[in-house]
C-alpha cells in the first residue's frame, strides 16, 4: 500500500494515479495492479474486472471477477478502517498538511493487525 501526496478537491482515482505516475511506475517494473471498474482504460499493468452484471457474464468471467474481488478486498479494508477513526473524520486542515499523517496510516494499520 502506498499513500500519495494529497491533491486538492475531488480528484478521481485514475487522475490521481496518472498525476503521480503510478501507472507508469508499475508498468516499468512489470507489477500487476488489480483495480476497480473506475480504472477502465488505464493501460499498463492495471487490470480491471469484466464489465457487466453477473447474468450478462460467462461463468469464467464471473469466477475471474470473484477472485479479483477477494484480492482487492484486503486493500479496501486497509483503506476503510482509518476512515472510521474519529481523528481523521474531524480533521480540518489544508490538503498539503494531511499528506504526512496519510502516509502513517498504512503503518498504523499494519501495526494494529500484528
Amino acid at each position: 500500500m502506498w499513500a500519495s501526496p494529497a491533491l486538492p478537491g475531488a480528484v478521481h482515482d485514475i487522475r490521481a494515479a496518472r498525476t503521480h505516475t503510478i501507472i507508469d511506475a508499475l508498468t516499468c517494473v512489470n507489477v500487476p495492479c488489480w483495480a476497480d471498474k473506475g480504472y477502465q482504460g488505464a493501460g499498463g499493468t492495471v487490470r480491471t474486472p469484466y464489465r457487466g452484471r453477473g447474468e450478462n457474464l460467462s461463468a469464467g468471467q464471473r469466477a475471474h471477477n470473484r477472485s479479483r474481488a477477494k484480492i482487492r478486498a484486503l486493500g479496501e479494508q486497509a483503506v476503510a478502517t482509518p476512515k472510521s477513526w474519529r481523528l481523521l473524520r474531524r480533521l480540518r486542515c489544508s490538503t498539503t498538511r494531511i499528506t504526512d499523517p496519510g502516509k502513517a496510516i498504512p503503518t498504523l494499520r499494519l501495526a494494529s493487525t500484528s
